[in-house]
């Protein structure tokens, strides 16, 4: 018998929602071909469906649509508090693209967009001017991928290899991709940049199987991003955000046996670790939409209109992974979020 709760739901981007002003765009064309059975709607502007008002976030992530639409006004911005700038000094970071393919219950993006759809901004070249005008200025450490997953994106939309090409060919630019990804086929296309780092966010399985929703395995991870070093291309390890879950320790523990096996320390550019943190306003809104999801309902400490695991805890958690990692790289490899 049919399941008719999962019947209900469509399939993955069956209905592409298009601004008018970018229907005839290049990239929009080349979009749209790689979904020939999908309903095309024309819209005016993308707020127009991703900012209606009462979404159902976890409604549309069982049918998520997706939203082709052009970028306008402030393109580049300051890198968060919140966030890793690894000692770059000039770190930003761009929305080429809003929300994910994955599913993570701890994941900000649900607390800060209104909806659960997907948003591309077909307009990279106008980007790509902006991050021109900043480099003659200063040096730029310009993170691309924080919105959303840009590698497993990259089948539909290709915007890696477009700012692989781009780093090659604009000095004193240093790109950050971040990713869950574990696509082969990602792997054996991606060309060696120096300019351009890959950075794996890595957790538990355990984690993965609760919180990381129809995200590759860690194993998987691993696999991916052994590749891309023996590729040549410069890999950063992300414990970062750490899960509290109970028995944390022997779970990071076995994670870190198994990233040791697999990844030759020697050969990574670096590695963050951070615990769980997040804006007080996001959280605030993810548990609106999440009402009996426990990594969202921890009781976390509020400082500075932010959230995070109460000091001691986060304190213990960073210093064991910071410690471990220590018996394999130099100190001056791991980065702390607040130290």
């Amino acid at each position: 018998m049919k399941n008719l709760k999962e019947d209900y739901f469509s399939p993955f981007f069956s209905h592409i929602y298009v601004e008018k002003a970018v229907l005839e765009h290049a990239r929009t064309r080349r979009i749209l071909a790689e979904f020939p059975s999908a309903t095309v709607i024309e819209i005016d502007h993308y707020k127009d469906v991703f900012c209606r008002s009462r979404q159902s976030i976890r409604f549309q992530r069982r049918a998520q649509n997706l939203i082709l639409a052009a970028k306008q006004g402030t393109l580049l911005y300051e890198g968060a508090p919140v966030c890793q700038s690894f000692g770059n000094r000039y770190f930003y970071y761009v929305s080429c693209a809003m929300n994910c393919i994955y599913d993570c219950a701890y994941c900000y993006l649900k607390g800060m967009y209104p909806s659960a759809n997907i948003v591309v901004f077909v307009n990279l070249e106008d980007i790509f001017a902006q991050v021109r005008q900043v480099l003659e200025q200063h040096p730029l450490y310009l993170c691309v991928s924080y919105d959303t997953d840009l590698p497993a994106l990259e089948r539909i939309i290709g915007y890696v290899r477009e700012w692989c090409d781009f780093a090659a060919n604009h000095e004193n630019l240093k790109i950050e991709i971040r990713t869950k990804c574990a696509s082969k086929t990602f792997v054996r296309n991606t060309r060696p940049v120096s300019a351009v780092i890959y950075a794996f966010t890595l957790s538990p399985q355990a984690v993965i199987d609760a919180f990381e929703h129809h995200t590759p395995s860690l194993t998987q991870r691993l696999s991916c991003a052994a590749e891309l070093i023996r590729a040549g291309c410069p890999v950063r390890l992300c414990f970062d955000p750490m899960i509290y879950v109970p028995d944390w320790q022997q779970h990071y523990e076995a994670m870190l046996e198994e990233v040791f096996r697999a990844i030759p320390m020697e050969k990574i550019v670096d590695v963050s670790v951070g615990t769980f943190r997040i804006s007080q306003d996001y959280l605030k809104n993810m548990r609106r939409q999440e009402p009996e999801s426990l990594v969202i309902w921890f009781p976390y400490q509020k400082e500075g209109g932010y959230c995070h695991y109460p000091d001691a805890l986060m304190e213990e958690m960073e210093c064991f992974l910071s410690g471990r990692l220590e018996e394999k790289i130099s100190r001056e490899k791991i980065f702390r979020w607040n130290v």
